[in-house]
């Protein structure tokens, strides 16, 4: 290679990047798969999950809870909003949980873990009290208030045995009391079947199904050996099939998985059915707000168990993989609490909540869809019925609590600074500032050399 022209060495050139290195770079889809992970990764990502979709679901439900009970307030004689209003101000009270929730430190959930649990006890008994108790579709478990309003405890037991079981799984890890089976199972697994018992005397399995799914969550977030994971598991599946062989309505409700016509007899199965109608008619896009027709007679419990085939109906498969998509979101997030904190009290009860969530919403839209037998449990956050927001709107405030809890999340918000009302002049806001850059400039003369000025 030639010198240059002045006699030194010859100069180098920079090589080139290879072309497909720059076109790897800038293409569009790479920088928005990069900005999506970063995005994604963010230490408050967890907290807006939680917050923005358990908000969007509630107020999605509201508008479906609308939708779909005007014809049956109207067939019972009352005006079309009245479940509407109801379940409004149920929204109201649990917004207001929530947010108190939200705001509690974890010592005073963990303070809050055996009244709530012995408050739960005490009413789920009450409803067995003969003139207490209300019987509705054919399962004791509702205490009248008066009027129309109407509590169901074994909503809140759930609730308790997040908290409780928690809060006595921490402590015994705490005291390395764990690796021992029988304080593994003492005693989480008695209370847990007290308050199944308390419920399955009213009959109402769906609920106990959704206890049952809490217990599993937290052995296995304890790290429960495999034999005694199955020990229980096949305890709770004989007792289980026991209850269902020795119920015609629970066999009836098991032979209707997958019906697609109504049939004659007993197991007629004609809400399953129609709630395949439901969702068949709807199409792509729906047929709008307002326009179903399987609400109008034809399908029972329209908003409150069913209420996501009104919304396929209405919304289409647009609006309930939207549902199903907010729902996955919140359930990530919560397991995401669950994985990254150290707390264990903080990984049991998130880990708790997200299974109760999450295993309620599948067993409810998997009756729907006719994959699963009727369980008449409520889409949770969604479908009519202040007795299972407010406990699951609380339970909410936990996991925000929680995500807003983790080392990262606590920087990330306390590095914010308010947009509005922040005075530019005067104040304590200026002195703050001046402050800290007197103490850059501090930081900054230490720095210099002694010939610098």
């Amino acid at each position: 290679m030639a010198g240059s022209r002045t006699g030194g060495p010859p100069v180098q050139r920079a090589s080139r990047r290879p072309a497909v290195a720059r076109q790897a770079r800038d293409n569009p889809l790479r920088r928005l798969h990069t900005r999506a992970h970063k995005a994604w990764d963010r230490p408050l990502t967890a907290y807006y999950l939680i917050l923005g979709g358990s908000l969007l679901i509630t107020v999605l439900g509201l508008v479906m809870v609308y939708s779909a009970s005007q014809i049956t307030a109207l067939q019972l004689s009352l005006p079309g909003s009245f479940f509407f209003r109801k379940q409004f101000l149920a929204a109201l009270m649990g917004g207001t949980l929530m947010f108190a929730a939200a705001r509690m430190p974890v010592k005073l959930h963990r303070a809050l873990a055996y009244p709530i649990l012995a408050g739960a006890v005490f009413m789920m008994a009450l409803v067995q009290v003969p003139g207490i108790g209300v019987s509705i579709n054919g399962n004791q478990n509702w205490i009248s208030l008066g009027g129309s309003f109407l509590v169901q405890p074994s909503e809140f037991g759930k609730l308790a045995l997040v908290l409780w079981g928690a809060d006595l799984i921490a402590r015994k890890q705490e005291k390395r009391l764990l690796a021992q089976w029988k304080h593994m199972l003492v005693p989480l697994v008695p209370v847990a079947f007290l308050l199944l018992g308390l419920i399955m005397l009213g009959g109402d399995m769906g609920t106990a199904i959704i206890l049952t799914a809490i217990l599993f969550g937290l052995l296995w977030l304890a790290g429960a050996p495999t034999r005694l994971f199955v020990g229980v598991l096949s305890v709770a599946g004989a007792i289980g099939v026991l209850l269902i062989k020795t119920s015609p309505n629970r066999m009836a409700r098991l032979a209707c998985i997958g019906a697609t016509e109504p049939k004659a007899g007993v197991t007629d199965c004609w809400q399953a059915v129609h709630g395949i109608y439901a969702l068949a008619s709807g199409g792509l896009f729906g047929s709008g707000l307002g326009a179903s027709v399987e609400k109008w007679g034809q399908l029972p419990e329209a908003h409150t168990d069913f209420i996501f085939a009104v919304t396929g109906e209405e919304l289409g498969l647009a609006g309930t993989l939207s549902v199903l998509a907010l729902f996955a979101a919140l359930g990530y997030a919560g397991i995401r609490v669950a994985g990254r904190t150290e707390d264990p009290f903080v990984r049991y009860a998130a880990g708790g909540v997200t299974t109760w969530i999450t295993a309620q919403a599948v067993i409810n839209i998997g009756a729907v869809l006719g994959l699963l037998p009727i369980a008449g449990v409520p889409l949770p956050l969604f479908s009519y019925g202040g007795s299972a927001l407010l406990p699951a709107m609380f339970a909410i405030g936990l996991l925000i609590a929680f995500a807003r809890d983790e080392p990262a999340a606590r920087a990330a918000l306390a590095m914010r600074q308010p947009r509005f009302g922040r005075k530019r002049t005067g104040g304590p806001g200026v002195e703050r500032g001046s402050r800290r850059w007197n103490t850059m400039r501090r930081r900054a003369s230490v720095a210099r050399t002694s010939g610098e000025r």
